[in-house]
């Protein structure tokens, strides 16, 4: 079953940024991922407007959801945003209908 990786982001630095951006395209490609949103028009209509940017990529599943986001490439592109260019929530979500 198909999982989304959802992330919303507040850049901080676009330059440093800029060099996580142009890594996980590629990352995201080589464990399933494929981009359906990321950085386009949005319009927030509840909640707080704490992010300015979504993604949504949609992997084949859950575990290569996980692995790709733990992947030592990934950690190694990611360092460039965690270093202070921004801040991110990124969560993994399995599709489907699931209703307690």
């Amino acid at each position: 079953m198909a999982a989304y990786w959802l992330a919303r982001s507040r850049i901080t630095d676009p330059i440093e940024y800029k060099k996580y951006t142009d890594l996980v395209p590629g990352i995201m490609a080589r464990h399933g991922g494929k981009v359906l949103a990321r950085g386009g028009k949005y319009q927030i209509m509840e909640g707080p407007e704490d992010f300015h940017r979504f993604v949504v990529i949609e992997f084949p599943t859950h575990a290569q959801a996980v692995a790709c986001f733990e992947s030592a490439e990934y950690e190694a592109a990611a360092a460039f945003r965690r270093a202070g260019a921004g801040v991110v929530e990124n969560v993994i979500v399995e599709g489907g209908e699931f209703t307690v």
